[in-house]
């Protein structure tokens, strides 16, 4: 069956909703109104105020209300509207969650889903356009995950669930409208994915870069790796593939500086260095707060010409 990536993370929820008493769904807007972006509407309707339950707006106060409900047993879906506001919860994901079975000993478990939008491209403007994952990504004790297509978006959020410990899923507003198939079934939340084979270049991408990076290989005869999981990076089929295409770029919607593409390509090198033949090159957003005006967001951010651009830099 086709569906939409918002109707994919919409089923995502309802299953883990029914399959599951001890799962709850809470954040700002998730009830009555349906998600800001309507990814949990009707959820309210179905589960009740106990399952689906709207918030303050306060993201330290109710993430933590998360932590606590996750070390009492029950399995929380916090969703952070948009990734900037999570910035005001970094006490409780990065001191809190992602610590307390280190610092316990292993006594305590936070098995805490947080679900937060993230990423540009719809012209939301400087405050909410962040692209933040490679920050998560930094951090022991979390799984990050980063769904970028349909089947991935539905079946991703089951996969966490199981997790013993926190895992943060990023979500795209801007593949939301993006159709595709998703079956019934939950999918691993432990591997990176070849999602184009091709024989020149190796793109190495996730989230809402991957539809510019499948769009720029058919141009270069490009092979595609979708990471997925961004924290633990899994760089094996990353490594395989340069062991065949000898070249690599890197797609990040991070700034360049201190990003996620930083350290794929310091893993490319340390690992793969003498399978490439020439530097491994990146593609990031520009070194600006992202703008607001169409024409100047999308040039501020990767797009398909960029990365054919810098493949050919590869060969010139």
């Amino acid at each position: 069956m086709t569906i939409t990536y918002r109707e994919a993370l919409r089923q995502g929820l309802r299953e883990a909703l029914a399959s599951d008493p001890r799962v709850f769904l809470m954040g700002e807007d998730v009830g009555k109104y349906g998600g800001t972006y309507a990814v949990s509407k009707g959820l309210l309707e179905e589960f009740g105020p106990e399952r689906v339950r709207d918030t303050p707006l306060s993201e330290l106060g109710f993430v933590g209300a998360g932590v606590g409900a996750a070390l009492g047993g029950l399995r929380p879906i916090v969703e952070v509207m948009t990734v900037n506001f999570s910035l005001l919860a970094l006490d409780q994901i990065v001191n809190n969650a992602a610590l307390l079975r280190h610092m316990s000993g292993g006594q305590l478990a936070v098995p805490l889903v947080i679900r937060m939008s993230t990423g540009a491209g719809r012209q939301l403007a400087a405050q909410h356009s962040h692209s933040l994952e490679g920050w998560y990504a930094h951090i022991p004790g979390i799984k990050v995950v980063a769904p970028a297509t349909v089947e991935d978006a539905r079946g991703m959020l089951g996969a966490a669930l199981e997790e013993p410990d926190p895992v943060i899923v990023f979500e795209y507003p801007a593949l939301f409208e993006m159709k595709g198939e998703a079956p019934q079934a939950k999918v691993d939340i432990a591997s990176s994915k070849l999602r184009r084979k091709g024989g020149k270049v190796t793109l190495v991408t996730y989230g809402a870069c991957l539809p510019k990076a499948l769009k720029a290989a058919e141009e270069v005869d490009g092979e595609v790796i979708d990471l997925r999981v961004l924290r633990p990076l899994d760089m094996a089929p990353v490594l395989e593939s340069v062991k065949k295409t000898r070249r690599a770029v890197v797609v990040d919607e991070n700034w360049r500086s201190g990003s996620l593409a930083a350290e794929v390509m310091a893993r490319l090198m340390e690992q793969g260095f003498y399978d490439l033949d020439a530097p491994v090159a990146r593609v990031c957003s520009e070194e600006v707060p992202v703008p607001y005006a169409r024409h100047l967001e999308e040039a501020a951010l990767p797009q398909p010409a960029k990365i054919v651009a810098a493949v050919k830099g590869l060969f010139a």
